[in-house]
């Protein structure tokens, strides 16, 4: 998978774009995660990104940083992934282009497009 392009509400992903936030995995493309809470990551938004069995996994938190991961996700996060980065969106999506090239580790990226 390569993103191609984000600008802010629109991601594009080999050559398909999307419009709503985003779970990116090398098995495609899930348009439809969505959280309880918009701006939150709570401990029961996981479920989507955990079937997606990352190694690494990126967390887009918006255009401008605005949506935030809470304590217990993260930690429940870093307990079954290798690493977890939390990054404004388009450093997430330039991290994930550039650790799914080298291969080797499955790396998911979970990425809220706007704000």
């Amino acid at each position: 998978m390569e993103i191609e392009n984000y600008q802010f509400g629109r991601i594009t992903v080999n050559g398909k774009t999307y419009t709503s936030d985003v779970i990116i995995s090398p098995d495609g493309v899930n348009s439809s995660w969505w959280r309880e809470t918009g701006h939150k990551v709570s401990i029961n938004d996981l479920g989507p990104i955990l079937e997606a069995d990352p190694d690494v996994l990126l967390i887009g938190t918006g255009a401008n940083g605005i949506m935030k991961v809470l304590p217990d996700a993260c930690s429940e996060l870093e307990k079954r992934c290798e690493a977890v980065h939390v990054l404004p969106t388009h450093k997430a999506v330039e991290k994930y282009n550039s650790l799914s090239e080298k291969g080797g580790r499955r790396v998911v990226a979970a990425l809220h497009l706007t704000c």
